[in-house]
């Protein structure tokens, strides 16, 4: 499904856990807050309760992983994310879900949750990042994307929508209730891309409503 170019934030106030363990979190809950969300820091399995989603944001993906699992909260969030929690990934969130990460560490571990390929870095480092626009799907003119030592997408399975690309490489995709971003979009001032988040937190809140009433 095409985003929206102006998805409406669900009339009741959806709460959203970003994991903040490391990396550019507190951007994340400054632009959800400034559409009206509530946004809060996860840190432990039990914040996990009563989320309507989940942003995983970058940061240092080798540091991230080791730290889900110290603070016992990787396979809690895993479950959640299998379960349908919606979720948005950006930069280093989107190495913790891929399926397969081709050049982490011998230790490093991944969610397996994104049926993509991702290369860590693959943009190169610090002093090499860089801004581009990206056209997005629904989007009626571009995002300036801010890439800091960015994965590379290297491969996505037929069941993964490609919503904006640089260079012919996936930057934006979508697989079912996870948004993967490459880029950094909390660093823009942009919140086209967290307002698209909202509206399918806001999509799977009324699905999950149908569910239980029919």
């Amino acid at each position: 499904m095409a985003p929206r170019e102006q998805p409406e934030v669900a009339v009741s106030t959806p709460r959203i856990g970003v994991l903040a363990l490391q990396g550019a979190f507190r951007e994340h809950i400054q632009a959800l807050t400034r559409l009206g969300a509530e946004a809060v820091p996860l840190r432990s399995p039990n914040e996990l309760a009563g989320l309507d989603g989940v942003v995983l944001p970058g940061g240092e993906s080798t540091t991230m992983d080791k730290l889900l699992r110290q603070f016992d909260l990787q396979q809690p969030l895993r479950r959640q994310l299998r379960a349908g929690l919606p979720a948005m990934a950006t930069c280093a969130g989107v190495i913790l879900l891929a399926n397969e990460v081709r050049d982490g560490l011998p230790n490093q571990e991944s969610l397996h949750l994104l049926p993509i390929a991702v290369r860590r870095n693959a943009y190169g480092r610090q002093p090499e990042s860089f801004e581009s626009d990206i056209e997005l799907q629904g989007f009626d003119h571009p995002f300036r994307g801010v890439f800091i030592r960015s994965p590379v997408v290297e491969r996505v399975d037929d069941s993964v929508e490609v919503l904006g690309t640089v260079d012919d490489r996936p930057v934006a995709i979508r697989s079912g209730r996870i948004l993967g971003l490459t880029f950094h979009p909390e660093l823009t001032g942009d919140d086209r891309l967290h307002r698209l988040f909202l509206d399918d937190v806001e999509e799977a809140g009324a699905a999950r409503d149908t569910e239980e009433t029919g």
